[in-house]
């Protein structure tokens, strides 16, 4: 009999605060209509952001020392085995600048400013309102690729 491999194709972000939650992705600049919002008379409780059979999450697998490189805000942190970053593609190395300093300026905690990092991409990391990392990356340039740092 032959296996059929998994597809990664959902990431289910548990809020504290869905509003919140909600008001965050939505300044990111994740198109979330009001119709896919289910709320009863306590408040809101489930959003599907995005769905449809040819949207696919990637999987990254990560030591707790390698993420503390890409990462400054963990660095010194003991606690980071299990914790998860969930990425988000940007249009250009520009976005990623704009997008954070957008962020910040609202008052969410940057965890990473804005870098070139070595696999070529503009990255950065913001958290949102539940402290989850949202990485911000941008299409990676070969022209901004450098050997990767020892760890």
């Amino acid at each position: 009999m032959e296996r059929v491999r998994p597809v990664l194709n959902q990431v289910n972000v548990i809020g504290g605060d869905l509003d919140a939650s909600l008001a965050f992705y939505r300044r990111l600049g994740v198109e979330i209509p009001e119709e896919r919002v289910w709320r009863t008379a306590t408040g809101a409780h489930h959003v599907t952001a995005a769905e449809g059979e040819d949207e696919r999450a990637g999987l990254d697998l990560d030591s707790t020392t390698f993420a503390r490189v890409w990462n400054t805000g963990w660095r010194g942190r003991t606690d980071l085995a299990g914790r998860v970053v969930m990425g988000f593609s940007v249009a250009s190395r520009q976005a990623v600048d704009d997008i954070y300093r957008d962020m910040t300026s609202a008052g969410y905690r940057g965890l990473q400013p804005p870098y070139d990092a070595f696999w070529g991409a503009r990255y950065a990391i913001v958290e949102d309102p539940d402290g989850l990392a949202v990485g911000l990356m941008s299409p990676i340039s070969a022209a901004h690729r450098s050997l990767p740092p020892q760890v």
